[in-house]
């Protein structure tokens, strides 16, 4: 121990209070002099909250108030409120940025600039400001030590063990720091980061970059179909993506009404361009995504044909995932006979929870469930999943002229449930087999999963807009008191992966082996009671009436 270090260490905070003591008989000397009158403001915190008055601005932020007025921006722009009055005007269409005690403010509306005088409880006019030609000179030798720095206490302070488990963070930041002198790009500093936030292993730090030049990306545009090249010169139309209108993401642009394209059809021309002489069609769809463009279509592999126009889609994977899904519907369906539903949840965010909801309620009328959550993006719901899977009928309800009886709760499956994952379910796609299985749901099948559950929010405000998640919550075992899933992830009940071989050719042996699981655990199902006799005065225990 250093005692003269602990010594300096209890004098600090006499020293600090001297030190303030001083500064406000300084200032007191200062005002005494000036004729200004000192005044001390104390605040008595007892029934603080009790005093409170609550200001019609609700759901506003950027306050700014000079003692009678306050002002405040919302989603129509910056108003002000008179403390006098009780009532809110429009001061700006757009935002005021204002520094206390300046006379002049920063107004932004319709992507214009201003300097207007300010307080006021109107601004309007004002200086233009001329952003052309507005340039900074960026000393990246400064700012990139600088980012490096702020990213180590970020994780210094909000990580969420103070161990760092277990890692020296000191020794971590000097062996990093020593690469900075090479560090030549920014996506250079980005390596550097990454290397330095990896040591605490945890599967949701993540960087990237800020400020960094990039080529301006062109939309390709996609006609949501396979085409081959025909020797005919032409394009074959091999494959045509179904796609549904329930959202943009999966329209397909050959299905729309009054295409009448189909499986089979030449595409001779684009633009009135031919195709015979092109040795890749995409060549004429460069920048093509959602501009119209006419198709000549023809049944046949020769010049000509009908034109018709399409507007192509910049990404084609939706519509690929969409019929992956609906083929995994048809394949239990047909294989189980009708007895077993299935349900694909792609993330655990709003996309997911939709999905759940959109194919979990027509489907309560099977025998089993398979839940698959394998490729799992992660987010937060799954909580609600499992909620609504762990719900048990206690009481049943009968309609006159319906053979379907209703459950209390609603929306409740009674049944063998089993669950696939892999090594893409991650996140919260790692906790909900986990949760699954802690509740015992049912049967998980696949491979063990991703195995990151260390949560993040949004970044800090890095200076070049430097992105940087640091991970700082999880989850543990509520009945053992223990760490789960964080760098191991969660092993499935029957470990089985999928031969890439078989899988390219269209088979997919986990769900293959999820419907026979769940054909199996269907044999010790118990039904529901159906609706009981009709009942008669004497089952109510009524006096028979003649």
């Amino acid at each position: 121990m250093n005692i003269s270090e602990d010594k300096k260490d209890e004098a600090a905070p006499a020293e600090a209070a001297k030190d303030k003591k001083a500064a406000k008989a300084s200032k007191d000397a200062g005002n005494a002099a000036s004729g200004k009158k000192t005044v001390d403001v104390n605040i008595d915190i007892n029934g603080l909250v009790d005093r409170t008055i609550k200001l019609p601005v609700g759901g506003s932020r950027s306050y700014f108030s000079d003692g009678k007025k306050l002002w405040y921006r919302d989603g129509r722009g910056t108003q002000v409120l008179d403390f006098e009055t009780g009532k809110s005007e429009q001061c700006s269409e757009g935002m005021v940025i204002y520094r206390p005690g300046d006379k002049k403010a920063l107004s932004t509306a319709k992507g214009k600039w201003t300097a207007v005088s300010f307080p006021s409880a109107k601004v309007g006019g004002g200086e233009a400001i001329d952003l052309d030609n507005m340039y900074t000179t960026v000393d990246y030798a400064q700012e990139w030590p600088q980012i490096f720095d702020e990213v180590w206490r970020a994780f210094r302070d909000g990580y969420y063990l103070e161990n760092m488990h277990g890692r020296d963070w000191k020794a971590v930041k000097e062996k990093y720091a020593a690469l900075l002198p090479y560090v030549k790009t920014r996506l250079d500093l980005n390596y550097v980061i990454g290397g330095m936030i990896g040591e605490v292993a945890s599967g949701h730090a993540y960087v990237n970059p800020g400020d960094y030049p990039k080529p301006e990306r062109i939309p390709m545009g996609l006609l949501g179909a396979k085409m081959s090249k025909d020797k005919s010169g032409y394009f074959k139309i091999n494959h045509i993506y179904s796609g549904a209108v329930y959202r943009n993401e999966l329209r397909s642009p050959l299905t729309e009404p009054g295409m009448n394209i189909s499986e089979g059809d030449f595409i001779t021309a684009i633009d009135g361009q031919s195709l015979k002489d092109v040795d890749n069609i995409y060549r004429l769809l460069v920048g093509k995504a959602d501009k119209l463009v006419e198709l000549t279509v023809s049944k046949s592999a020769a010049e000509g044909g009908r034109k018709v126009v399409v507007k192509p889609i910049a990404d084609e994977y939706p519509l690929e995932h969409y019929e992956w899904v609906m083929k995994n519907i048809r394949t239990v369906e047909e294989k189980s006979g009708g007895k077993v539903g299935y349900i694909y949840i792609p993330d655990m965010g709003p996309e997911g929870l939709n999905e759940f909801a959109r194919w979990y309620y027509p489907q309560l009328d099977k025998e089993a469930l398979i839940i698959d959550d394998r490729a799992n993006g992660g987010g937060n719901i799954s909580p609600m999943v499992i909620e609504r899977l762990l719900r048990k009928v206690y009481r049943m309800t009968m309609y006159r002229n319906s053979n379907q009886n209703g459950t209390i709760p609603e929306g409740t499956h009674t049944g063998p449930k089993v669950l696939l994952i892999n090594k893409y379910s991650a996140s919260d796609g790692d906790l909900f087999p986990w949760s699954f299985k802690a509740n015992n749901l049912g049967t998980v099948i696949g491979t063990r999963t991703w195995g990151g559950i260390v949560g993040i929010s949004g970044s800090l405000p890095y200076m070049d807009g430097t992105d940087v998640r640091v991970p700082f919550f999880t989850n543990y075992d509520a009945a053992t008191g223990q760490w789960i899933v964080e760098n191991h992830g969660v092993d499935p009940d029957i470990l089985l992966d999928n031969d890439p071989v078989k899988e390219y050719a269209g088979e997919d042996q986990q769900l293959d082996k999820a419907i026979e699981v769940a054909l199996q655990q269907i044999k010790d199902r118990k039904p529901f009671p159906e609706t009981p006799a009709p009942r008669t005065f004497k089952d109510l225990g009524l006096p028979q009436i003649k």
